[in-house]
């Protein structure tokens, strides 16, 4: 039967409303079968899924069988990011690749293997030929994260031996190396890409710079005229390494794994943990949490009157203020409870960062909404005790101060977040050996078929 567009789109809006019940379930259904909601035990830690040695956080303790609060640890290969942190910082050093270099093999490099690490993604940087102009200029997307996704699972057609055994580990290290090395490149042009087909604006498209550290390069290839200060670098080199891993239980990490158990390639693994990141619920947060101070920025006058801020946070909380889906982003977190300490890092520097920018006022709403959010979720919705800033509170401030765009926050977070994918990638593909397959319980199987002319 032929239908014009409109009737189409009329019988879909129909279907949909009927739809509605079928799809959707009571928290009782999940309490009656026992059903762990997102994967979280009742007390809301993670349902245990397995084992691994690349990162681990810790945000409480079980005190009497019951947890208890703490300062946030996050550790990568045991070490506490922290002391990682002012490690290379006391050095006046780059971070994110001596990070990636732990991360994937497990120890600190020294300073002959940390130099040739560094050679070895400066070999690997470039993109195969033709592939800006095919994969990333000839279909252009108006979310970056959406084309680094769809451009990673492509450079499994660039790959001469893409479905190689996974268990030969040179070779999967090897493709794990052109992944990490080339997605800056590919989001660098993908922005440059969107800029000029979506915003009319020209296209520059700047080649890598030998010599250069990954944060360097990157600033390097997104501003039009390539120019940065070297605090600039370090400042985004610090981001990247407090975003590179945090453990195997988030959700881009595990759905990174998920896919790796069942035996499929590299690059589709980590295509779907880039696509999981886009999620505004995961790493696409830091985006939201700047689009919700745009309008605590617009609609509340007095940015220092606590009691206007905490009204207003409340208004967000009902739906009747913000992007309207009642949430506070920036704040709470599954495994935190007094602190993250990625979020405390961050400010500390932000605070430092805005006196300079002349963002001052601005800082300190962000500081207000943190003090007083907690109170807010309490009170509307009886949340847990503790409810601490996320990294993503202070993070888009952050690149807010470097100039960054904000189609490039959660990009930014994937680049970084790279090199914890790529670990728990080798990990699953060694040290798991079984596909993961949870289970489902079935509601409403006890209908019968209906013969079409008695429908």
């Amino acid at each position: 039967m032929a239908m014009d567009l409109a009737s189409c789109n009329e019988f879909i809006g129909k279907r949909a409303d009927e739809l509605i019940d079928q799809i959707t379930f009571k928290k009782s259904h999940y309490e009656l079968h026992a059903v762990k909601r997102g994967l979280r035990n009742q007390d809301g830690t993670g349902v245990m899924a397995g084992v691994t040695r690349i990162g681990s956080t810790q945000g409480y303790y079980v005190r009497d069988g019951e947890k208890a609060a703490m300062e946030g640890k996050l550790y990568y290969r045991g070490i506490d990011v922290a002391e990682i942190v002012a490690g290379f910082l006391n050095d006046g050093r780059f971070g994110y690749e001596e990070t990636t270099y732990l991360l994937l093999f497990g120890k600190l490099p020294n300073k002959t293997e940390l130099d040739t690490f560094c050679g070895i993604l400066e070999q690997y940087r470039e993109l195969p030929h033709g592939f800006t102009e095919d994969m990333i200029l000839a279909a252009p997307s108006i979310n970056i994260m959406n084309k680094m996704a769809r451009a990673t699972l492509a450079l499994y057609s660039y790959d001469n031996e893409p479905e190689t055994d996974s268990r030969d580990l040179e070779k999967e290290l090897v493709r794990a190396l052109y992944i990490l090395a080339r997605c800056p490149v590919i989001v660098a042009h993908a922005y440059a890409a969107k800029k000029h087909y979506y915003d009319n604006e020209g296209l520059y498209l700047h080649m890598s710079q030998k010599g250069y550290s990954i944060a360097e390069n990157f600033l390097h290839s997104v501003r039009r005229d390539s120019a940065f200060t070297p605090e600039e670098a370090r400042l985004l080199d610090l981001c990247m390494v407090l975003h590179a891993e945090h453990g195997g239980g988030n959700n881009s990490a595990f759905a990174c794994r998920v896919l790796t158990s069942s035996g499929t390639d590299i690059y589709s693994a980590i295509s779907a943990a880039i696509s999981s990141l886009k999620g505004p619920r995961h790493g696409g947060a830091n985006e939201k949490v700047m689009e919700m101070f745009e309008y605590i920025e617009r609609d509340v006058k007095d940015w220092k009157d606590e009691d206007e801020v905490a009204h207003y946070l409340s208004r967000i909380v009902l739906r009747e203020a913000g992007c309207g889906d009642g949430l506070i982003y920036g704040m709470g977190h599954a495994v935190y409870t007094i602190s993250d300490p990625r979020a405390a890092i961050l400010k500390n520097l932000a605070r430092s960062l805005a006196g300079e920018k002349g963002l001052s006022e601005e800082f300190e709403l962000f500081e207000l909404v943190e003090k007083l959010a907690p109170d807010v979720l309490r009170r509307a919705r009886s949340k847990k005790p503790y409810i601490c800033a996320n990294i993503d509170m202070y993070s888009g401030l952050v690149y807010k101060m470097l100039g960054v765009p904000q189609s490039l926050f959660t990009p930014l977070f994937a680049i970084s977040r790279m090199a914890g994918w790529c670990a728990h990638r080798l990990e699953e593909v060694w040290g798991g050996g079984k596909i993961m397959r949870p289970a489902y319980k079935a509601l409403g199987l006890d209908d019968v078929y209906i013969p079409l002319a008695q429908r």
